[in-house]
């Protein structure tokens, strides 16, 4: 069997309520060893450390706000993270901008998202990047931020191969590629062809986004093996490799 790394879980999601643990025992049925647990808010912070401590060296969480969780107060719930540093943590993240859902705290998630770049230049650690309708404006802060000598994954990508040159120029970028690959009207299948192995990362967003043959039920990170099917039809590269190598790019980034 395969063995695979899920760079991006919310296995802590309500969604699971009672059967997180569950969850995890199916991802590592279905061959995949580790899973990346990246941070929301206040909310959910408790429940995600909580999980990962039950299973250790499967389970890497992070610390981070979510975009979608800023608001007029999100400087209060900055404050609630350094509750937290003192942790160990494996990625600043998730976090980044999202302009889809509103644009009415564009500038707040900015600031929130420079600050949090700040946090992961001063504590060595890659970041998780949510990019959802912002990827030019994500760009340009970290073209900002250069100095800061970043790294990272742009967490369920949906832009160009322009854009992912663009990002690459930047340092030591990756690209997390999830459920959304199977779908038939994909846009990211035909700039995933182009992108080499080496930059990719497989990831599930669970509980959302379900691969093909699951979509529209709650995903989970033992879906990961689909997903990399869809990777080696696309990509003609075989199912073995696709396994070995986002493993090996996930433990660089993320030190697992």
């Amino acid at each position: 069997m395969q063995t695979f790394t899920d760079t991006h879980a919310h296995l802590y999601d309500e969604a699971f309520a009672g059967e997180e643990d569950a969850a995890v025992s199916r991802a590592l049925e279905a061959g995949v060893s580790k899973m990346i647990l990246p941070d929301i808010d206040s909310q959910t912070r408790d429940a995600m450390f909580a999980l990962a401590d039950r299973h250790e060296g499967v389970l890497f969480p992070c610390l981070g706000l979510h975009p979608t969780s800023i608001d007029a107060g999100w400087e209060s719930e900055m404050e609630k993270m350094q509750d937290h540093m003192g942790r160990k943590i494996w990625a600043v993240g998730e976090i980044g901008m999202d302009c889809y859902w509103s644009k009415e705290f564009v500038q707040e998630q900015k600031e929130a998202f420079r600050r949090q770049l700040e946090i992961a230049h001063s504590l060595s650690l890659p970041v998780i990047i949510h990019s959802r309708e912002s990827t030019g404006l994500i760009i340009d802060i970290l073209k900002e931020c250069r100095s800061l000598d970043l790294r990272g994954v742009f967490h369920a990508y949906s832009g160009s191969i322009e854009s992912f040159n663009e990002i690459s120029r930047l340092g030591d970028w990756y690209i997390g590629i999830g459920g959304v690959l199977t779908y038939k009207k994909a846009g990211i299948a035909e700039t995933v062809r182009k992108i080499p192995l080496e930059r990719i990362l497989l990831e599930t967003d669970s509980p959302y986004l379900s691969p093909v043959p699951f979509r529209g039920k709650r995903n989970e990170s033992g879906y990961i093996p689909h997903i990399a099917a869809k990777l080696s039809e696309l990509t003609g590269v075989g199912i073995d490799e696709i396994a070995g190598q986002t493993t090996e790019n996930a433990t660089k980034l993320f030190g697992i």
